[in-house]
C-alpha cells in the first residue's frame, strides 16, 4: 500500500508548486512579506535549499523545521506546521481547486560562489547600484527593471566620463559600498555576496583601465579596500581562511595605495579575526599588534577593535596579564574615540559598544579563572544586543555572546541555563550559520563533552542538537 502523502505535499501539488524553483520563489516572497510587515530583519533573504524542499515534499522530516521556517510555511499554506508535516486527511485531494494569490516573480538570484581566483564568476542579477534597497523576492517587475537600469546607468556613467573617473561614478560607488557595509552585520551572506563581487570587480576595472586623477584614485582605492575587506570577511564566514587572507592582503594593498592609516589598521584587525577563528591565537595577537602600530594617531573605533582582538587572542593563549591589559586598553580607547571616515560608513566598518562587551566577555570566558565574572560579562553582552539600536545590532556577534554565556554557565555546572542561553543560536536558519557561529557552537559541544559528569540526559540531547546544527553551515548554500 502506498504511503499516505503529507498535507504539505498535497497542498504543494494543488498549488502547482512542486517544482523546486517555483516553491523557492513563493517561500522567499512570503519570508520577505513577513519581514516587512513584522519588521523582522532575520527573515529578509530567508530561502530554502533544494535538499530541504525535497525532504519536506517527500515527507522525510523527522524534526520540526526551524522556527523561522515554520513561520514562513504556515503563512504560505495558512496551516499549522505540525498539520502540514502530518499525513493528509482522506478528504484532501491534490486536484481540488485552490485560491492562490498571484505571485510577482522576482529576478533570478545570483550564482553564489566565493572564488579566490575566479571572482568574476559570481555576478548578481538585480540592481545593486541604486540608492534603494536591493531587489528581493517581494519586488515588483517595474521595480526590478528600474534597479537593473540603475546598474546599467552606473556602468555607462563610468564609461562616459572618459579620460577621468568623474564625481558621479565615485558618488554612486561610495553609496553602494556604504549600503553593503551597513547591511553586512544584519543580513545573511547569500543575499549580499553577489553584490560584493560586482562592486569589487567594478572598482578593480576602473583602477586598472581608467585614467584616474590622484585624489580620485585614493578614494577609489579606499572603496576597493573596503569591498575587498568585506569579501575577506565573507570568505571567513564560509570557512575558507586561505581565501579570506588573500582578500585581506588585497585590501591592505588598496589601503596602502590610498595611504589611509585607519584602513591599514582595520585590515590588520580583520586579519587578526581570521587568524583567531582559524585556531592561530599567536598570529591573531601579532596582527593586532601590527594594527595598533599602523593606527598611529587614529582615534576611530578601529582602535577599540584592535585592543579587544588582542584580549581575545591572549586569553586563548592563556596569558591572563596580557588579556587584562588589553581589556583596559580597549576601555581607554573607547573613552578617547573620535569617529573617523571609516566609522561614517557604519555597519562592519565600525565597532560599537555591544560588540566590545561581547569580545571582553569572550576573553574572560576563555581565561576561565573567574567563571562568575565570565557569566556576568556574557549576560551584559547578551543584554546589550537584545537592546541594541538597529545600527549596532549584528546577528553573528549576538550569537557569539549567547554561546559565551552558555560556556560560562557550563563552567558553573548550570546545564539548564546553558541550554537556555544557546537556544536562540540553534534556532538560526542555515543562511545565518556562518563559520564563527558554528565554531562557537562547537565550543559549547566540546565543553559539554569535557564535563564527563553530565554525559547523559539533557546534556547529551544538547550535544546531538549542536552536531545537527553544525552539520549544515551557510557554506552548503554556495557550493
Amino acid at each position: 500500500m502506498a504511503e499516505t502523502p503529507t498535507l504539505l505535499r498535497v497542498l504543494t501539488l494543488r498549488r502547482h508548486w512542486q517544482v523546486y524553483e517555483t516553491f523557492r520563489l513563493r517561500f522567499e516572497a512570503t519570508a520577505s512579506s513577513i519581514a516587512e510587515h513584522e519588521n523582522d530583519p532575520r527573515l529578509r533573504g530567508l530561502s530554502v535549499s533544494k535538499r530541504q524542499f525535497e525532504r519536506w515534499y517527500g515527507g522525510a522530516v523527522k524534526t520540526r523545521p526551524y522556527p523561522d521556517q515554520c513561520r514562513v510555511l504556515e503563512a504560505m499554506f495558512d496551516v499549522g506546521v505540525d498539520r502540514l508535516l502530518a499525513p493528509a486527511p482522506p478528504s484532501a485531494s491534490p486536484t481540488a481547486p485552490a485560491a492562490d494569490p498571484p505571485l510577482v516573480v522576482p529576478p533570478p538570484r545570483p550564482a553564489l560562489a566565493l572564488l579566490p581566483t575566479e571572482q568574476a564568476a559570481a555576478l548578481p542579477v538585480g540592481g545593486p547600484f541604486s540608492n534603494e534597497p536591493r531587489i528581493d523576492a517581494g519586488t515588483t517587475e517595474l521595480e526590478r527593471q528600474v534597479a537593473m537600469a540603475a546598474r546599467r546607468a552606473l556602468r555607462f556613467t563610468a564609461m562616459a566620463e572618459g579620460s577621468s573617473i568623474g564625481p558621479e561614478t565615485l558618488g554612486q560607488i561610495h553609496d553602494e559600498v556604504r549600503r553593503l557595509t551597513v547591511a553586512y552585520p544584519r543580513l545573511a551572506l547569500p543575499t549580499l555576496l553577489g553584490d560584493l563581487v560586482e562592486v569589487q570587480d567594478l572598482t578593480f576595472r576602473l583602477l586598472e583601465h581608467g585614467r584616474v586623477k590622484p585624489l580620485q584614485a585614493r578614494e577609489l582605492y579606499l572603496l576597493a579596500g573596503i569591498t575587498s575587506g568585506m569579501l575577506a570577511k565573507a570568505s571567513h564566514d564560509l570557512g575558507n581562511p586561505s581565501a579570506a587572507m588573500m582578500q585581506a592582503r588585497t585590501a591592505f594593498v588598496c589601503a596602502d595605495n590610498a595611504d589611509h592609516h585607519a584602513m591599514r589598521a582595520w585590515v590588520r584587525s580583520l586579519q587578526s579575526l581570521i587568524s583567531y577563528w582559524a585556531g592561530r591565537p599567536g598570529e591573531a595577537a601579532d596582527y593586532a599588534t601590527l594594527g595598533q602600530n599602523a593606527a598611529g594617531d587614529v582615534r576611530g573605533t578601529t582602535g577599540v577593535w584592535l585592543a579587544c582582538l588582542s584580549a581575545r587572542a591572549h586569553a586563548l593563549i592563556g596569558d591572563a596579564e596580557a588579556t587584562r591589559t588589553a581589556i583596559q586598553q580597549a576601555e581607554e580607547a573607547r573613552a578617547a574615540v573620535e569617529p573617523d571616515d571609516l566609522d561614517a560608513f557604519g555597519g562592519i566598518m565600525t565597532f560599537p559598544v555591544p560588540r566590545q562587551l561581547y569580545y571582553v566577555a569572550e576573553a574572560t570566558v576563555h581565561l576561565g579563572d573567574d567563571p562568575a565574572l565570565g557569566e556576568s560579562r556574557s549576560e551584559a553582552a547578551v543584554s546589550a544586543y537584545r537592546d541594541a539600536v538597529e545600527d549596532e545590532w549584528a546577528f553573528g556577534d549576538e550569537a557569539g555572546a549567547q554561546t559565551d554565556l552558555a560556556l560560562a554557565r557550563i563552567a558553573r555546572g548550570e546545564i539548564e541555563g546553558a541550554i537556555e542561553a544557546v537556544r536562540p543560536v540553534l534556532d538560526l536558519p542555515i543562511e545565518q550559520r556562518n563559520f564563527g557561529i558554528t565554531s562557537s557552537a562547537q565550543r559549547v559541544h566540546a565543553a559539554l563533552h569535557a564535563d564527563g559528569r553530565r554525559s547523559g540526559g539533557v546534556a547529551a540531547d544538547l550535544r546531538e542538537e549542536i552536531e545537527a546544527f553544525t552539520a549544515t553551515p551557510t557554506s552548503v548554500l554556495v557550493r
